[in-house]
C-alpha cells in the first residue's frame, strides 16, 4: 500500500476545525490531522476491499485519523470470525482514547453473525484488569449483543467489570442504560440487586433519565432510587 499517498490525501481533506474538535471531545488521543470520520470511513472501506491485513499490520500510526482507520477497516474488511476476533486482539492494547475504542466496538459488526462465539471471546476477556479492555467488552455488548438470550449474563457481566478508570465504567453505565430501554424489567431488577460502584450506578441511572426511550413513569422511579 502506498502510505505517502494516503497522508497526501487525509492532509487534503484536513481541518483546522476539525484538529480542535478532536483535541476536545478525545483526551488522551494521538495528534489530529482533522480528517472528518465520513471521509475516513469512506477511505476504510477503500482499504478493506485491498490488501488490508499490511494496512493494519504495518499501517503508521502516528495521528489519530490511521488508528481510526484501523479501527474502521477491523469492521468492514471480509474475513472469518477467528481472524477477526484476533485483529481485535492485537488492536485492543493500543487503545488510549474512547473514541477509537468505539469506533472498533460499534462497527464490529460480524459479532451479530456469530453472537456464540464474540460472546465467548468477550467473556474471557472480563478477566483482564485493563481500562480498555473492559470497555471494548461492555461496548461491544451493548452495541451488537442486547438480545433476550444474552441479556442476563450481560447484566452480570456488568458487574465484574471492575477496573476503576473513568472509561471502564462510562462503558458499564452505557450499557446498563441501554439495557434498561431495551430490557426494562430485567434491568430493573438488576438495579435493585447489584455490584456497581454508586458512582457507575448513578450515573447509570442518569443515562435511563436522560433516554428518550424510557417512559416518564419510569424515570420518576428511577431519581428515586439514586445512591446518596
Amino acid at each position: 500500500m502506498d502510505y505517502k499517498a494516503l497522508h497526501e490525501r487525509l492532509l487534503r481533506l484536513s481541518t483546522t476545525g476539525g484538529q480542535i474538535y478532536v483535541s476536545k471531545v478525545t483526551p488522551g488521543s494521538k495528534p489530529s490531522l482533522g480528517v472528518r470520520v465520513p471521509e475516513l470511513r469512506k477511505i476504510a472501506k477503500e482499504i478493506a476491499k485491498g490488501d488490508f491485513r499490511d494496512f493494519l499490520d504495518n499501517g503508521p500510526e502516528e495521528y489519530w485519523e490511521y488508528e481510526t482507520l484501523k479501527a474502521f477497516v477491523i469492521g468492514y474488511a471480509k474475513m472469518d470470525i477467528e481472524e477477526a476476533i484476533v485483529q481485535c486482539q492485537n488492536f485492543i492494547p493500543k487503545l488510549h482514547d474512547w473514541s477509537v475504542s468505539d469506533a472498533l466496538c460499534q462497527n464490529f459488526t460480524i459479532a451479530r453473525k456469530y453472537p456464540e462465539r464474540v460472546y465467548q471471546w468477550l467473556m474471557e476477556m472480563v478477566q483482564i484488569d485493563d481500562e480498555y479492555h473492559q470497555r471494548v467488552v461492555a461496548v461491544i455488548l451493548m452495541s451488537h449483543l442486547l438480545v433476550p438470550e444474552y441479556i442476563d449474563g450481560i447484566l452480570d457481566c456488568m458487574n465484574r467489570l471492575k477496573n476503576p478508570g473513568y472509561y471502564t465504567k462510562m462503558g458499564v453505565a452505557w450499557c446498563v442504560a441501554t439495557a434498561y430501554a431495551k430490557f426494562p424489567k430485567e434491568t430493573h431488577a438488576f438495579m435493585l440487586h447489584n455490584e456497581l460502584d454508586d458512582w457507575t450506578y448513578n450515573k447509570s441511572i442518569q443515562k435511563m433519565i436522560e433516554s428518550y426511550r424510557v417512559t416518564d413513569e419510569a424515570k420518576e422511579i428511577l431519581r428515586t432510587m439514586k445512591r446518596k
